[in-house]
């Protein structure tokens, strides 16, 4: 009788204690399911932070202009090249110029790509060689001056003051022999103006005409 009181008082004893182990089992199943979720859920989130970032780096940023069908700002996977930029941008106008334009040149982050007209090109060409044969008639010009002699029986002051040594006094110097002596026979002759003598008539001499 006494053994059977003992069992029923432990029995009582036991019931909640087996209640309680059960449920703290569980409790603790649940806060590792749940830590377990949350610590998968970060590794997800820094994955995909990860992968965001890896494609904001391989991807570059251009603008598109000229001879193209949508000109603006195209984004492009990195190691594009200028093909792929014009692509995107719509492809080029049936006036484009591409023969100066190397298609396979790999694109930077920032650059600006610009297509040129057909006509452009004409003008270019056109401007080029004006200015050639403005360059040219110049030259021609110069060469033409540069190889003139001075007559120092008509010549301005002016004229005979562009003369090496010949400065402005000088050259009213000349116009005044003329007017006193007549012209110059030989440009020799222009010896006998004061302040030219050998040496400056050295430099001279290829220079002027009497004739």
């Amino acid at each position: 009788m006494k053994d059977k009181k003992v069992k029923i008082i432990i029995a009582f004893i036991s019931i909640p204690i087996i209640i309680f182990l059960i449920y703290y089992i569980n409790t603790k199943n649940d806060e590792i399911i749940i830590s377990s979720n949350i610590i998968e859920e970060n590794e997800v989130n820094e994955e995909n932070e990860k992968k965001e970032t890896k494609e904001e780096i391989e991807n570059i940023i251009v603008h598109v202009s000229g001879c193209v069908n949508k000109e603006g700002i195209v984004e492009l996977p990195i190691n594009s090249r200028v093909i792929d930029a014009i692509n995107y941008a719509g492809g080029v106008k049936e006036n484009a110029d591409l023969s100066e334009i190397n298609l396979a040149s790999i694109l930077e982050d920032g650059i600006k790509i610009y297509i040129p007209s057909l006509q452009e090109k004409t003008e270019n060409a056109l401007n080029q060689n004006n200015e050639l044969n403005i360059s040219s008639k110049i030259n021609e010009n110069i060469s033409s001056n540069s190889t003139q002699k001075i007559n120092i029986n008509t010549a301005t002051q002016e004229q005979l003051d562009t003369l090496p040594g010949i400065g402005q006094s000088t050259a009213l110097k000349i116009i005044e022999y003329r007017k006193e002596n007549g012209k110059f026979k030989k440009i020799e002759d222009i010896k006998q103006i004061k302040g030219i003598g050998e040496a400056k008539f050295n430099k001279l001499k290829d220079l002027i005409t009497c004739y």
